[in-house]
């Protein structure tokens, strides 16, 4: 099932560089949902995830758990 993405406010991450560089975009204003997509193909694909596994991920690459 494809998430509805009306009214998704993209952010870029803080970890991406303002040279065309490896950007992601994140919306995590949805209710029970954060997307995640290239900002460079920003009509492209676009993974989602339901927010205990954005949380769940968040955390396990602050702890070192995941490679960032």
């Amino acid at each position: 099932m494809t998430p509805d993405l009306t009214g998704a406010v993209w952010r870029k991450s803080t970890r991406s560089d303002n040279n065309g560089g490896a950007c992601v975009e994140v919306a995590d204003n949805l209710p029970a949902v954060v997307a995640v997509r290239d900002s460079k193909d920003r009509q492209g694909p676009v993974l989602s995830f339901t927010t205990s596994q954005w949380t769940d991920f968040v955390q396990g690459v602050k702890a070192g758990m995941l490679d960032a």
